[in-house]
C-alpha cells in the first residue's frame, strides 16, 4: 500500500510534509481535504478525531504532527537527500531550528491571521501586536543567526528548512520581513526558489483569495 498524505495545499503544515516528499520523490496519494473529497474528510476524522492535518498514513499506521511525519519518513522511507543528519550531535540543532520556525516564527503568524478572521468585535489588537513584536524579534535573531549558511543548519537542507520555507511565506505576507534584515531574506528567496518548495507554492496559488489579510503580488 503506498503512502497517503491527508492535507490541503494552502496548508503550512502540509507543504511542510510535502516538502519532504518531494525533496525525496517519494511515491504517495495524496487526499485532498476540501468540500468536493468529503470521504477525505471522513477518513482523516475516523483515524485522528482531532482532524488536524497534516495526516501520514503508511499501511496500519498514522503519524500525525509535522515533524514526527518527517522523523517517520527520514526512518521508514530514507531517500538521497537526509533531512535529519544520522550523527546525533548534528541532529540536534537541525530539531532545535524546526521547533523555532514552527514556534516563534509560524505561532506568531497563525496568532495575526487568525485574529483576522475574527468578527470585527472580538479581535485582539493587544495579542496582534504582540505577536508583531515576537516576529520582529524572531527576524533579528534569524538575520545573525543564519549569517553565513546556505541553510538553516548549514550547508544540507534539513528539516529545519523543511519547517522554515512555509514559515518565512505566510510571516512575511502577515508582517513583512524588513529590507534591513538581508541575510534572512535572502534565505527566504532561496526557499522559494527550492525545487520542493517552489512545487508547493505553484499547486498553493488558486487558494491565495483564502489568505484572510490578503496575499501580496509576488512570491
Amino acid at each position: 500500500m503506498s503512502l497517503q498524505l491527508f492535507g490541503h495545499p494552502f496548508s503550512s503544515y502540509t507543504m511542510k510534509a510535502l516538502i519532504a516528499l518531494y525533496e525525496n520523490e517519494t511515491p504517495f496519494d495524496f487526499r485532498i481535504l476540501d468540500p468536493d473529497h468529503p470521504e477525505n474528510a471522513a477518513e482523516l476524522v475516523r483515524r485522528w478525531p482531532v482532524a488536524r492535518f497534516p495526516l501520514l498514513v503508511d499501511g496500519g499506521t498514522s503519524v500525525f504532527e509535522t515533524s514526527a511525519i518527517i522523523e517517520h519518513l527520514a526512518a521508514f522511507h530514507a531517500g538521497p537527500v537526509p533531512l535529519i543528519p544520522a550523527d546525533a550531535k548534528a541532529a540536534v540543532p537541525v530539531r532545535m531550528l524546526d521547533r523555532v520556525f514552527d514556534s516563534y516564527v509560524m505561532g506568531p503568524m497563525q496568532t495575526i491571521v487568525a485574529d483576522a478572521r475574527r468578527p470585527d468585535d472580538v479581535r485582539d489588537p493587544y495579542g496582534v501586536t504582540q505577536a508583531r513584536t515576537a516576529l520582529d524579534t524572531i527576524y533579528t535573531w534569524l538575520d545573525h543567526a543564519l549569517a553565513g549558511r546556505q541553510w538553516a543548519a548549514g550547508d544540507a537542507f534539513t528539516l529545519a528548512d523543511a519547517a522554515a520555507a512555509p514559515a518565512l511565506l505566510y510571516a512575511d505576507w502577515a508582517h513583512p520581513i524588513g529590507e534591513d534584515r538581508t541575510t534572512l531574506k535572502a534565505y527566504r528567496a532561496r526557499l522559494l526558489a527550492r525545487p520542493s518548495f517552489a512545487r508547493c507554492v505553484d499547486d498553493a496559488r488558486p487558494y491565495r483569495p483564502f489568505f484572510p489579510l490578503g496575499a501580496p503580488d509576488r512570491d
